[in-house]
């Protein structure tokens, strides 16, 4: 089946940008033909990755995140740079980065689109396993804690609501789903 857009562009301004994030404002009309606008948060692409250790424990990284205002357990995730294509290569990057692990084996899982209503901001998953240590090397805005859990328990962390993050919580039931026969 195919659906058709029922919203019309009419004019589109960048409402403020920063080197994470673009806001655009169009002016729209909605469905129901009434003129209006539309706020839409633009961010670049970018990944999350669950790293299963041979000991079948996960990486998780604890940070503090400005944005909610509280302590954060994720998979490590970070966005590509200006002009970056190749979601492989930035999942590669950022699990360097953040767990100082690099990985023989890659898995895409899948994107998701996180806050649809209000960004386009797509994440793809990944799943990473033959792990082997590498220097990790955080960007300057970062201070994170890497722990290694066992997977299991990262599994409750995401259904209990120790997890927050959406896509740590999507990256780690789709590989929970499937070990457990799901495709």
């Amino acid at each position: 089946m195919t659906h058709r857009n029922p919203w019309k562009t009419i004019s589109s301004r960048r409402a403020y940008e920063n080197a994470w994030i673009r806001v655009r404002e169009d002016q729209v009309i909605r469905p129901d033909g009434a003129p209006g606008i539309y706020g839409v948060v633009e961010i670049r692409p970018s990944v999350a990755i669950v790293a299963i250790d041979d000991l079948d424990r996960v990486s998780l990284v604890g940070q503090w995140r400005y944005s909610v205002n509280r302590y954060s357990w994720e998979v490590p995730r970070g966005g590509s740079h200006p002009g970056e294509t190749d979601m492989l290569e930035v999942a590669r990057r950022e699990l360097a980065e953040e767990a100082g692990v690099i990985a023989a084996q890659w898995r895409e899982l899948g994107c998701v689109d996180v806050c649809n209503g209000v960004a386009d901001d797509v994440q793809t998953l990944f799943l990473a396993t033959g792990l082997a240590a590498t220097d990790m090397c955080l960007d300057p805005e970062e201070e994170i804690v890497v722990e290694w859990r066992p997977f299991e328990e990262a599994v409750e962390m995401a259904l209990d609501g120790r997890i927050t993050e959406v896509c740590s919580i999507a990256a780690i039931l789709k590989v929970s789903m499937l070990r457990n026969g799901g495709r």
